[in-house]
């Protein structure tokens, strides 16, 4: 009898599995973003949720579950039920940098979620203040090298990609700039407009004015091109910096064990939804790309970026908060 019910055993997941497509979506899709309305996460989100909705047949609706630095919002999605009606959208910084700096304690990004799709990419924009007499990335590194320890920089926070990317920029440049996190990017876009801060790293929408005004000074942007909002600003390849990965990405994640014909029918709407032309261009509007790729691609970048990210960890002695 054992051997006969260990034999009937897969006959009886394929139908299971078979219900979960079928039955999948049987009411209003929750796409949840752990941090404020207006960021990046936010915007990628609801880049997607109507056209989603649409395509699915049913509501799809962004709710907001800020704080703990992500971890309110990301540990309700990990213990929803896993059958893609509660999914969720990650920030690489969260996703890839804060396990390096702080570990896995309340939730681990590779274990707890089930990678959907890349939805978007944003480079990032190196700006300094104009009272810094340097237009390129090279006169920068140029200038702090006499200035050891006197100039400032932003991040949004111990861990974040502004944080981990810009010690990484210290360790392939060999300068020293000093760290002052923030809370929130309005707060840092004030201190570095007032010249309390020299050096900041961030996505191009909320600086993007202040560039073009002279209030704030661009001196690259991280990648292989050109972002096409600041064509006159060398990318970091230009620069010399070689791969440079700290350009901020945006993936659709569900739970784990969610069953896997769910995933692969989410995998193929996001994918058409992200092909339609009207949502790259809300996107590129916005200063960030469409960049869709499937869950083995998310799955393979989550793992490179993090051990990247460990390893900036190690030898800059970054500790948590």
């Amino acid at each position: 009898m054992k051997r006969r019910a260990l034999l009937a055993a897969p006959a009886l997941a394929l139908p299971a599995a078979a219900r979960a497509q079928d039955s999948f979506p049987n009411r209003p899709v929750t796409i949840v973003v752990a941090s404020p309305a207006g960021g990046g996460t936010d915007f990628s989100a609801r880049l997607l949720a109507e056209p989603l909705a649409q395509r699915l047949g049913v509501p799809v609706v962004v709710e907001n579950r800020a704080g703990g630095n992500g971890t309110i919002g990301l540990m309700y999605t990990a213990r929803a039920r896993p059958d893609g009606h509660v999914l969720t959208v990650g920030y690489s910084g969260t996703m890839t940098g804060r396990p390096a700096v702080e570990g896995t304690g309340d939730f681990d990004p590779q274990k707890d979620f089930a990678p959907v799709a890349q939805l978007t990419d944003t480079p990032q924009v190196m700006m300094v203040h104009p009272s810094v007499p340097a237009r390129t990335l090279a006169e920068f590194v140029a200038y702090a090298k006499t200035r050891p320890g006197q100039l400032n920089y932003a991040s949004a926070g111990n861990g974040s990609l502004h944080h981990l990317g810009t010690e990484l920029l210290k360790l392939r440049t060999g300068i020293d700039l000093v760290h002052v996190p923030y809370r929130g990017t309005g707060e840092t876009i004030s201190d570095l407009l007032a010249g309390r801060i020299q050096f900041y790293m961030n996505s191009p929408p909320p600086v993007i004015g202040f560039i073009r005004d002279g209030r704030l000074r661009a001196i690259a942007t991280t990648g292989a091109q050109r972002h096409p909002a600041l064509p006159d600003v060398p990318s970091t390849a230009e620069a010399g910096l070689g791969d440079f990965p700290v350009d901020v990405w945006y993936a659709l994640y569900a739970p784990a064990r969610t069953p896997q014909p769910v995933l692969d029918r989410l995998q193929r709407e996001v994918q058409a939804v992200m092909a339609m032309p009207d949502v790259q261009r809300r996107a590129e509007e916005a200063g960030t790309f469409v960049r869709y790729t499937d869950a083995a691609a998310v799955s393979a970048r989550l793992k490179r970026e993090t051990e990247g990210w460990f390893e900036v960890v190690r030898r800059t002695g970054i500790k948590p908060d």
